[in-house]
């Protein structure tokens, strides 16, 4: 098969994920092209690429999903591939279909594996006949209230209703009794409907005390494939993963080599090309179950990057190219742990709401084994528009317990000001005695909150006015270094200065 270098890539995508594509772009020598719209003007995913376009309005739906608009900036620019990062057009088949009617290379696997992995009851039915283990549950569509009872009865309760479409937490409703079939299937097909423009549903067995494991694999365009090992994402919010660690502290030899196992034969099952990772639920005997296919890069890849040792977006280019994977299966080893926190804009004194606004002050962690994978910038204003995720946070450490206090001493130097995060709660997280000790699942926040939500002994608005107060206090300074040498008459108290007495008495 013939290789053919990219030379210029169009990031279909903004915020951290833009950034962290277009690195590894520049360190391959390819060009980069910015899309953005006008809420993101000033984004930094702007300043970074070799070249930028605008391509509409603020709303996502006539910007970051034009699929027109994004192929016409492409050939506009000379591009020759596009990189869709995660959500937006990133599971879209049509899409990556678009992409080569028109002779660009889509960084990513085909539109037709796609298809067949980004519907979830065909993705079952897929992995079913590669005997993949998957959870009970029904293989077709749910068209009815009766049609979901007969299933429901012949599972047996609880379950969990989902979107065949589905995808971060949407269209998802845990039933636990009869009468709430009803009420849990309206929900879930009017979500799944307006997130996903597609309504159909399908049951399965709910797993109690599940444990989210995904494996990361990547498959070249010669039938060969590889899995970099597992990744535990149990520490989640309303089904949104919130912390990410590998290896996961749960995790056997024996069961990793079996689920590794199964995670390549679900790949090459669908005929896969690229980055791609399988997800399984695990019960606490560890039984596991294939859960669903993400046919793209994932939000939490840095932490496998970090303990595998392999540049995931690079992979995915060289496989674009045509050219085999450089590595086989026994050449891939794990060497320490790696953890990830996601870093929100939210408020988490009012459930959790997002909190955009301007950045007045920022300091990201830095030294060893620590990454910070970000795009904002003081001075930059958050648009309302977009999700509320503004960074993410990867340390590595020889040990699990070195990655947590590595972890821990990060979130303490990380200072943002002018917004609300959620920093003071992933440090939380990582002083509770469960996340510490490993033993930990699905529902670890619900049922550590009353902890995990606690005022501590400095909240964020003590930090704040702290740091507004060495501030003032140093323009102070600048002023009384300009007034050392004035007439006695003009160093009486400016009311600057009554202002900021008034202030700092007041901390």
């Amino acid at each position: 098969m013939e290789q053919k270098p990219i030379k210029k890539v169009l990031v279909a995508n903004r915020g951290e994920i833009a950034i962290r594509i277009m690195r590894s772009c520049r360190e391959m020598g390819i060009d980069t092209v910015a899309v953005f719209s006008d809420a993101d003007r000033t984004a930094m995913h702007v300043r970074y690429a070799n070249e930028a376009y605008n391509i509409g309005p603020a709303p996502s739906s006539e910007s970051y999903l034009s699929m027109e608009k994004i192929i016409a900036t492409a050939k506009l620019s000379g591009a020759d591939a596009i990189h869709p990062g995660y959500g937006f057009l990133s599971e879209n088949s049509k899409f990556a279909r678009r992409c080569r009617e028109e002779g660009l290379r889509f960084i990513g696997p085909s539109p037709e594996s796609i298809e067949m992995m980004g519907d979830k009851i065909s993705a079952r039915k897929k992995m079913i006949a590669a005997g993949v283990p998957v959870v009970p549950g029904t293989t077709e569509k749910v068209t009815s209230e009766a049609e979901a009872a007969r299933y429901i009865k012949e599972i047996g309760l609880p379950v969990m209703i989902k979107a065949s479409a589905g995808g971060g937490g949407k269209g998802m409703r845990l039933v636990k009794k009869e009468s709430q079939i009803a009420s849990s299937l309206r929900a879930a097909r009017s979500e799944a409907k307006t997130a996903f423009g597609d309504d159909a549903l399908y049951i399965e067995k709910y797993v109690d005390s599940p444990h989210h494991i995904e494996f990361q694999i990547l498959s070249d365009k010669y039938g060969n494939t590889v899995h970099l090992f597992e990744r535990e994402c149990s520490v989640q919010r309303r089904h949104q993963k919130v912390v990410e660690e590998t290896p996961s502290p749960i995790m056997t030899p024996e069961i990793r080599e079996q689920m590794g196992a199964y995670a390549v034969a679900a790949a090459n099952a669908c005929q896969y090309e690229g980055a791609g990772t399988i997800e399984f639920i695990v019960d606490d005997k560890l039984n596991f179950y294939f859960l669903e296919m993400n046919t793209r890069l994932q939000v939490e890849h840095p932490i496998t990057e970090r303990v595998v040792g392999v540049d995931l977006v690079k992979e995915q280019i060289r496989i674009a190219e045509g050219f085999e994977l450089p590595f086989r299966q026994e050449d891939l080893k794990q060497s320490g742990h790696a953890i990830e926190c996601r870093i929100y804009a939210e408020d988490t004194d009012n459930n959790f709401m997002p909190n955009p606004g301007t950045i007045t002050h920022i300091t990201e962690p830095f030294g060893f084994g620590v990454r910070c994978d970000g795009y904002v910038y003081e001075g930059y204003t958050i648009p309302i528009y977009y999700d509320s995720l503004i960074s993410k946070l990867i340390v590595w450490g020889r040990t699990r317990e070195d990655a947590i206090e590595r972890m821990r001493r990060a979130l303490y130097e990380y200072k943002i000001t002018g917004i609300k995060t959620t920093i003071r709660f992933l440090e939380r997280i990582m002083d509770t005695p469960d996340f510490r000790n490993g033993q930990y699942n699905t529902h670890f926040i619900e049922k550590n909150s009353d902890f995990l939500l606690a005022d501590g002994i400095c909240d964020r608005k003590c930090e704040d006015m702290a740091m507004i107060a060495t501030f003032a206090q140093y323009v102070s300074r600048l002023e009384d270094s300009k007034k050392a040498n004035a007439a006695p008459s003009a160093k009486k108290e400016t009311n600057w200065k009554r202002q900021l007495r008034k202030f700092t008495s007041r901390i």
